[in-house]
């Protein structure tokens, strides 16, 4: 770890305080919905789903934007303080569409930082440390996943199962995040004489991304189709027996596998044949849809919740070293931002499609259908990234 850059430490601790806020709302609020605002399940799909392609869809523009005028960190600036912004609306919704407005919104900003910020990492590491730098920041993120639900579930029982009054603790962490932005992230600038010669990006060059690009792209949408929104997850738990109060035990649990995995996950992407990998998180997903789709009680839940955690740890930092080493540094940009556009696709038919099978037919249908995308995703691994 001591050969990484600062930068990337100091993204890797705003990503932490980011994701305690925005995790101590979204641990909660898929019962907030169901049990405070009477949505359905399909509802709950829905909501998720057009939050998190939103936040995917929007990262085209700004990894589009960074390579062009070849400036990362104010549109980094940009995404983290729209999300602090936009957390006291959760506390203030008093229906669906409005927790829908507050998701878009604060997705939006998650779009605006996520591909500058995967982009600067690269242009910031060593080729040969990437799969280190990736999986050091995603570990600190998932331990700020991590910290978010734990301070929840105190929260709701210290203020009652009030969940209003959670959400507007979760103002704190976002604001931390953005101070962190201003003090501690730099983009490194190329000399005057060549970044003064440099032809801006133009939509044409994005030609230049060639078939290894697009196969990584293919496959994650595929996987995507597979890892729907993690909102099932807690409802599955719920479903299971799980009280309300501890609810987002569902993420902790998760994204304590996920910390402790991500940061050796890229270290070993660095080291072995990526396809090695994938196919081994590939495998630990099917085990989870499985496990939440045919075992029965809380436990059942919680050991299929766990195998989800450790796909995340394996897969999510895999995918952007992968984008990464595939793409042309001019280009890396726009390269984050398309194949997220393509994943946020993705993901909206994922949440839709799981709430309505929920919806109609059963928990199980939902996570067997998983199962089978991911097979699906496997047999694509082994033929497109071969």
């Amino acid at each position: 770890m001591r050969t990484l850059p600062k930068t990337v430490w100091a993204l890797g601790l705003v990503s932490m305080f980011m994701d305690i806020s925005s995790e101590m709302i979204h641990a909660l609020l898929p019962l907030f919905l169901t049990t405070s605002l009477g949505a359905s399940v399909a509802l709950v799909g829905l909501i998720d789903g057009v939050a998190e392609s939103t936040a995917s869809i929007s990262k085209i523009f700004s990894g589009y934007l960074s390579d062009r005028f070849t400036r990362r960190k104010p549109l980094i600036l940009l995404g983290y303080g729209l999300g602090a912004l936009t957390k006291p609306l959760f506390a203030l919704a008093a229906s669906p569409a409005l927790v829908l407005g507050a998701r878009f919104a604060d997705r939006i900003g998650k779009g605006l930082r996520g591909a500058p910020r995967d982009a600067l990492i690269a242009d910031v590491t060593p080729a040969e440390f990437r799969g280190s730098a990736y999986g050091l920041r995603q570990a600190l993120d998932t331990v700020g996943a991590l910290i978010g639900p734990l301070l929840a579930i105190g929260l709701m029982a210290l203020f009652a199962n009030n969940f209003r009054a959670v959400f507007l603790v979760a103002i704190i962490p976002a604001l931390i995040a953005v101070a962190l932005v201003l003090v501690g992230v730099e983009e490194r600038r190329e000399p005057r004489s060549a970044s003064s010669t440099k032809e801006p990006i133009a939509l044409r060059d994005l030609v230049r991304l060639d078939r290894a690009f697009w196969g990584v792209v293919i496959v994650g949408i595929m996987m995507t189709l597979a890892r729907f929104s993690e909102a099932f997850l807690i409802l599955k738990a719920n479903a299971e027996g799980l009280p309300l109060a501890f609810a987002p035990a569902v993420l902790v649990v998760m994204n304590v596998i996920y910390a402790l995995g991500a940061y050796p996950a890229g270290v070993l992407a660095d080291r072995f044949a990526p396809m090695r990998l994938l196919l081994i998180g590939l495998a630990a997903l099917i085990a989870a849809e499985l496990l939440l789709a045919f075992a029965p009680g809380v436990w059942g839940a919680f050991a299929g919740i766990a195998f989800w955690g450790a796909h995340m740890a394996l897969t999510q930092g895999l995918f952007a070293k992968l984008i990464a080493d595939s793409a042309p540094a001019d280009l890396r940009g726009s390269a984050f931002g398309l194949f997220n556009l393509a994943t946020g696709i993705a993901m909206l038919a994922a949440s839709v499609i799981a709430g309505l099978l929920w919806d109609r037919f059963s928990a199980g249908t939902t996570f067997l259908a998983g199962a089978i995308f991911a097979l699906l995703a496997s047999a694509l691994a082994v033929t497109r990234l071969r």
